[in-house]
């Protein structure tokens, strides 16, 4: 048996993240462990990368508190955590004169949810501040309050700061069930890697919080239902497109967006389709049609010879109904501390806007923890700054000169497309959270996402990371166990 937590957190997305840095500002011993070979490889990696304004979620709802209540913190908290953000705003688009009767719905919608500042524009104003987009757009509602965020950097400097703040993390460490004592109260966590014993368990796994939630015999009725989201990444250098365009949303998501990115590949999609396998991330030509016409429909321009890759994610569209009366509702977040067992807050169906709202969730389970009787006692030492690394080609000529002054390394250009060194990649797997495979390198610094799509980069950062951290080859691996990149060294082929 290991020593002894105050707080055990399962699963190391984005939320999971928040809610240990939100913890580590108090004297609490704290593990957070994720099942994944890197800390946010869910739909915390695989997302639209939107802070949404909060206009979306029905008002009543739980989304719509924790997006609204979270929606104002990103600001300081890009601050504080050195992670890129941008509150560029988002429009909503009407095509046609059937689809603009609908704008006053979310107007209203937004305005009741405590949104400030949104807006109707005409056609004529759209086509003026997006000159791509469809000629027959007939209005938009605009939300000045929408950001753009990296949430992969978003998760891994919010874990970083809960790190420098003592927070313990472990990956390749997966949930297996909960100890509980005579009296029906949580007094450890079973894993792969052992038995932690701890006062406190939150439930933060995503996908799977409704198996962590039943093995505590907690709402045998919930269930998730993956819902596939699957995306098509532009090539930069071939478009550009500068805002975040929602269409008119459906009943069942917000429909397929055309939407700038932080690191300049407009996005397209995602679709919304619910499936049963839970590791499912497929993505397929049924999926790309869809994106294809939604996106066509949007921007008429868009040319698929500019496609360089696709993904997917999957959102955990839970069943729990919205405890307000007289609010039906019945895809509401769960935030909560059962009555039984003792020991658990619990945390389920957090979807979209589940990346917007997750600093609030943290707040919220610690006002939950509050509430039980927990004495929650500042450290005197906390501390919420995120120290930045630098980014080579973000620096100036003379910046980048000082750099490699101070580290040879910095000239070593590994990624060709998105200019990323070798001094770079070391940094990264010498962090905090270290990055031990390809894609966390890539999730990092987003090399091999540009046209090449890491064909020159990938025998060089195979090699940095066997030389880090003391491997051999063959022992990198693509994403974790059973991704491996290399089976033998090529002169030891029988003739």
């Amino acid at each position: 048996m290991n020593d002894p937590y105050d707080v055990i957190i399962i699963g190391a997305g984005v939320v999971g993240c928040m809610v240990a840095r939100a913890l580590s500002r108090y004297q609490l011993r704290i593990l957070l462990f994720e099942k994944e070979a890197d800390i946010g490889m869910g739909a915390s990696s695989a997302n639209t990368a939107i802070v949404h304004a909060g206009y979306d979620p029905l008002p009543g709802t739980l989304k719509a508190r924790m997006n609204v209540a979270a929606n104002p913190m990103w600001d300081n908290l890009s601050g504080e955590l050195n992670f890129p953000f941008e509150r560029r705003g988002d429009y909503v688009v009407a095509i046609g004169p059937f689809e603009l009767l609908k704008l006053d719905r979310l107007l209203d919608q937004g305005r009741r949810n405590g949104v400030p500042g949104m807006h109707l524009i005409t056609g004529e104003e759209m086509r003026h501040r997006e000159p791509n987009i469809n000629p027959a757009v007939s209005g938009a509602l605009w939300a000045p309050t929408g950001g753009l965020c990296d949430p992969f950097m978003v998760t891994v400097a919010t874990a970083e700061n809960a790190v420098q703040n003592g927070v313990q993390v472990l990956t390749s460490t997966a949930f297996m069930d909960f100890i509980l004592d005579d009296h029906a109260r949580i007094i450890g966590v079973k894993t792969t890697r052992g038995d932690f014993p701890c006062r406190w368990a939150v439930n933060a796994a995503g996908l799977y919080s409704d198996d962590v939630m039943h093995r505590a015999g907690v709402r045998p009725e919930f269930s998730i239902t993956p819902r596939r989201g699957e995306y098509m990444v532009l090539d930069k250098a071939e478009i550009t497109i500068n805002n975040v365009l929602f269409p008119v949303p459906s009943e069942v998501s917000k429909g397929i967006l055309v939407t700038a990115s932080l690191h300049g590949n407009p996005l397209c999609g995602p679709t919304a389709n619910d499936i049963p396998d839970k590791d499912d991330r497929a993505t397929t030509s049924e999926g790309l049609e869809e994106i294809r016409q939604g996106a066509l429909k949007m921007i008429p321009s868009l040319n698929l010879r500019h496609l360089i890759a696709m993904f997917s994610g999957l959102r955990a569209n839970g069943n729990a109904p919205c405890e307000t009366p007289g609010v039906e509702y019945n895809h509401d977040f769960i935030i909560e501390i059962p009555a039984s067992p003792r020991g658990l807050v619990n945390l389920g169906g957090i979807e979209s806007p589940g990346l917007t709202a997750s600093p609030a969730i943290a707040q919220r389970v610690v006002e939950l923890l509050k509430d039980a009787g927990e004495p929650l006692r500042e450290k005197p030492g906390w501390d919420p700054i995120r120290p930045p690394r630098p980014r080579f080609c973000h620096l100036s000529r003379e910046e980048q000169a000082l750099l490699i002054a101070r580290d040879p390394r910095y000239a070593r250009v590994i990624c060709r497309c998105e200019l990323v060194t070798e001094g770079e990649i070391v940094a990264e797997i010498n962090a905090p959270i270290p990055a031990r495979t390809y894609d966390a390198i890539k999730r990092r610094t987003w090399l091999g996402t540009g046209r090449c799509l890491g064909g020159f980069d990938m025998p060089r950062v195979v090699e940095i990371l066997a030389r880090e951290q003391g491997i051999s080859p063959l022992e990198v691996t693509k994403k974790g166990e059973g991704s491996g990149f290399l089976v033998r060294k090529t002169k030891l082929v029988e003739g």
